[in-house]
């Protein structure tokens, strides 16, 4: 198989190109040169936002191409449509913030969709970005040879959004740490590895249309994901774990000061957390359990030295230690249970 990856040196396009090469794919990267792709590629630069961004696509055929784009959307139009009598699927990893606000518990592909920004805009929000962009695919490809792999959270290495690199650095330094409650909260995600694999047996089986991608419901619970952290930093971290409450009661915003988490029961968590994924289980995708996706993770962390890349365009995540202590100390104060270790609010 020949597969172009646009970008394929951070995150989900490396972790692509990396799960490509291990199949023995032949693999172009164009990319900026900011970052250098993985050994064994074929690198073409070209910056995509420029007039003659594309110019290094000029010639070639590929199978595939995997596209991970999410600002303006005549971006993925440009490319799309020089491409689109040159590679035979085009495969945009788009995002579940293209439903309408707030799907509900279960919702499938068929759920409403935000209002896409036209295939010609410059950048608006994430979610209508990400739409426009499934469409400027559509027109291109047809349906017939799009694949749109709506992903959920998606962690593991190479992650420059700093969710699960913030909570392994938070609890590698130790001491009382904030487990935002409650402790058999299920999460649903999908390692950056799982998906790489599943969208390169989309392309194998000649797949297309809409696909969620995430881990079922309930893969994973904050415990585990946190005990998992604790066991793979092997730190002197005690986790106080804490009422739903209690963190919002301090003003606490979950998923960005606290990432991960969202309160049970809450639009955000089952917006997030709470996604159909049945199409994309019955076409292939395998979840690897969460010890595995936080081991690999610290691991690729340490050998950064404990920093982990940051996207530009992302604002950073994570709680300040005075605020931490304060909810902790509050937790204490009202016997929301903050103050004991191991305890389930």
């Amino acid at each position: 198989m020949r597969l172009l990856v646009l970008g394929g040196t951070e995150f989900v396009g490396r972790a692509a190109v990396e799960a490509a090469l291990g199949r023995g794919w032949e693999v172009t990267v164009l990319h900026r040169g900011r970052h250098a792709p993985p050994p064994g590629t074929r690198a073409l630069h070209g910056d995509r936002t420029a007039p003659d961004g594309l110019t290094a696509l000029a010639d070639g055929t590929w199978d595939a191409v995997v596209d991970t784009w999410s600002a303006a959307p005549r971006v993925v139009r440009d490319a799309a449509r020089l491409l689109r009598g040159r590679a035979g699927r085009y495969v945009y990893v788009s995002s579940c913030s293209v439903y309408a606000w707030a799907p509900p518990a279960g919702y499938t592909e068929d759920a409403p969709l935000v209002e896409g920004a036209a295939a010609d805009a410059g950048r608006t929000d994430y979610a209508r970005d990400k739409r426009g962009a499934e469409l400027a695919v559509l027109d291109a490809f047809g349906a017939d040879r799009s694949v749109l792999a709506r992903s959920g959270l998606i962690l593991g290495p190479y992650e420059n959004i700093g969710r699960l690199p913030w909570w392994l650095n938070r609890v590698a330094r130790g001491g009382p740490v904030l487990a935002p409650g409650p402790r058999d909260l299920p999460l649903q995600y999908v390692d950056v590895r799982d998906l790489a694999d599943w969208i390169l047996t989309a392309v194998e089986r000649e797949l297309s249309g809409p696909y969620n991608l995430a881990s079922p419901p309930g893969h994973a619970t904050m415990g585990a994901l946190l005990d998992a952290c604790v066991t793979a930093t092997g730190g002197p971290a005690e986790l106080r774990w804490t009422a739903p409450g209690t963190v919002l009661g301090a003003g606490v915003e979950p998923w960005t000061q606290l990432p991960v988490w969202t309160p049970p029961g809450s639009d955000l968590h089952d917006a997030l957390h709470r996604a159909d994924v049945s199409r994309a289980l019955a076409t292939g995708l395998s979840c690897r359990p969460v010890g595995d996706t936080v081991t690999a993770t610290w691991s690729w962390l340490r050998g950064l030295g404990g920093t982990a890349p940051q996207r530009p365009d992302r604002p950073p995540v994570g709680l300040d230690p005075e605020t931490e202590a304060a909810v902790l100390a509050a937790a204490d104060g009202d016997g929301s249970g903050g103050g004991v270790p191991g305890t389930t609010p």
